[in-house]
């Protein structure tokens, strides 16, 4: 298998009939999930995510994709592809548009009713192409086919791109489920005939590659619910992904059954649960939904509320639940289920929401105690079956970690894919097709772009690393006056300290030392204010080093009188 170097250069320009693929997201990490292809000067992109920030990235709401890479080519793009209506394939499509609203937005009818709503909220009028399974569409030199599979959300689809310089079958997010409950199963008719035909690169999900065996089908989930209502004694609070339709009609059912109402809670919830009910994807239960207002007319025992939150973001609803900073309360007698997977690197922020849930005195139910989700991606079985079926020239493994994709190439080497033709890439890697192989041409710049509140790649690594600094180290601030001739000390030094255990009493003892160094820096000719206040920060940064055992930040103030 070929790996990306880390000393990658630019990619030299493409070559007369070949066709280049860039992941901007999702190939080392889950979320963000993009790809630019480009063939003869124009591009198609397929799919625009977000990835949600971790502890260590504070202050941020939404990590984007780079779009340095296509920033000066908008108006060479055909459309942009949308495989399914997961914030991680769609999210990043707003932003996207403020670069150019008229690119066209191709998916199927679910997918575009919730880019659509979203755009809304953003103020953009898009431009929509809906395509359904089995259908074929041109956009340029780019000729598609897309083929029906099954997700954790109705209506995903696969994309075949077809070009001059070979076919291109990228999964989207898929699993094999055979007893789905909307009863659309993955098409592997198709899959097989498309490998009849050829398929020069095949681009297949990577997010289960290292499970055994194959996934357990949704199904599965209703009699567990159930049993879990049948036990419940007082509300009951549901938490998955708000796009999640099959989970959130396994808890209608469950209700009804049950004698329940349910309220739906959060903006993204109602938004996307109330289109996917006026499409048709979602059946409700005559007189189950009630209005979250009306939640403390009903007893607990007839209620359940279903919310967002289930990867602990600390706006979504159930955060706010559990810290007891929402109209919504929990407490002894009532029940919390997570129904929905840990995206890795939530771990952290889901298991504090479970401990301070427990410690209301609520029961919760999630993945580790009870089948109350099952993943919506295809195991190793699957992803044999299909390589299997495909029988294709060569493989880039996409959507996970390098793990993950690497556990997925390894897949395509048992069913006889040569190891030089499985590509691993990573974001931001160029490879190229051309005569039948794929290869890695270069790498372009690929960095994470960051949304903090109003702003869109203005928070960088360095302000993330003050951020912690700030959070996890303290905060010291030095003003002194000096003598603008002489250097010497007028006022000062005075100190301010937050977020330091030792506080300012201890801090005083600094004082002489501060006053000797900047001293013997004016005696050496050093008045300058500038490296007055460098003088100031190597001595406290020296004390608070030895003698407190941490690194706070320093912000020294000279002012010359």
């Amino acid at each position: 298998m070929s790996h990306p170097h880390p000393d990658l250069k630019l990619p030299a320009p493409l070559t007369q009939g070949a066709l280049r693929i860039v992941p901007l997201g999702g190939l080392g990490e889950v979320g963000r999930n993009m790809t630019v292809f480009e063939f003869e000067g124009r591009l198609l992109v397929i799919d625009c995510g977000v990835l949600f920030p971790e502890d260590h990235q504070p202050g941020v709401d939404l990590i984007l994709p780079d779009f340095s890479y296509i920033e000066d080519r908008m108006d060479q793009i055909e459309a942009i592809v949308l495989t399914h209506g997961h914030e991680d394939h769609i999210g990043a499509v707003p932003y996207l548009l403020r670069m150019r609203q008229d690119i066209p937005i191709v998916g199927s009818k679910l997918s575009l009713a919730f880019i659509a709503a979203k755009l809304k909220e953003h103020r953009i009028k898009p431009v929509l192409r809906e395509v359904a399974e089995g259908q074929r569409r041109k956009f340029g030199a780019f000729d598609l086919e897309f083929v029906a599979v099954n997700h954790s959300i109705p209506d995903a689809l696969a994309v075949a791109v077809r070009t001059p310089a070979g076919m291109v079958l990228h999964t989207g997010d898929f699993k094999m489920d055979q007893l789905p409950l909307d009863s659309r199963i993955t098409d592997l008719r198709a899959f097989a005939r498309l490998g009849e035909e050829g398929v020069d690169l095949f681009m297949t999900d990577s997010t289960n590659a290292e499970v055994p065996g194959f996934t357990t089908p949704e199904r599965d989930i209703g009699p567990v619910l159930d049993g879990v209502f049948a036990q419940a004694e007082g509300r009951i609070v549901v938490a998955s992904f708000s796009s999640h339709v099959h989970r959130v009609q396994q808890v209608l059912d469950a209700a009804h059954a049950h004698g329940r109402r349910v309220a739906l809670v959060g903006r993204s919830m109602v938004r996307n649960m109330t289109i996917a009910s006026e499409l048709g994807y979602l059946t409700v239960p005559d007189g189950v939904l009630i209005d979250v207002k009306k939640i403390d007319d009903l007893p607990d025992d007839r209620m359940v509320l279903m919310c967002t939150g289930s990867q602990g973001e600390p706006m979504a609803a159930l955060s706010r639940i559990a810290n007891r900073d929402h109209r919504v309360s929990v407490g002894p007698g009532d029940t919390v289920i997570f129904a929905s997977s840990l995206i890795p690197g939530n771990e952290n922020a889901v298991f504090r929401i479970i401990n301070g849930l427990i410690r209301l005195g609520a029961k919760v139910v999630h993945q580790a105690n009870a089948r109350v989700h099952v993943s919506g991606h295809a195991s190793a079985g699957e992803l044999l079956y299909c390589y299997n079926i495909v029988r294709p020239k060569n493989v880039m493994p996409v959507h996970g970690e390098i793990r993950h994709l690497v556990a997925n190439g390894a897949l395509a080497v048992k069913t006889g894919v040569p190891p030089e033709r499985v590509v691993l890439a990573e974001d931001g890697v160029v490879v190229d097709l051309k005569d039948g192989k794929a290869r890695i041409a270069g790498a372009v710049p690929c960095g994470y772009v960051y949304v903090d509140g109003s702003s869109v790649g203005g928070v960088t690594e360095a302000e993330l690393k003050d951020r912690r600094i700030l959070g996890e180290e303290g905060f010291i601030s030095i003003f002194v006056v000096v003598d603008s001739s002489t250097g010497a000390v007028v006022a000062g030094p005075e100190l301010h300290v937050r977020g330091v255990a030792e506080g300012e009493e201890k801090l005083a003892e600094i004082v002489p030392e501060i006053t000797k160094a900047l001293k013997e820096a004016a005696a050496g000719g050093n008045a300058d204010a500038r490296q007055m206040q460098q003088v100031v920060r190597r001595v406290v940064g020296r004390y608070a080093s030895s003698r407190l055992r941490r690194r706070p930040m320093i912000i020294p103030v000279v002012v010359e009188s």
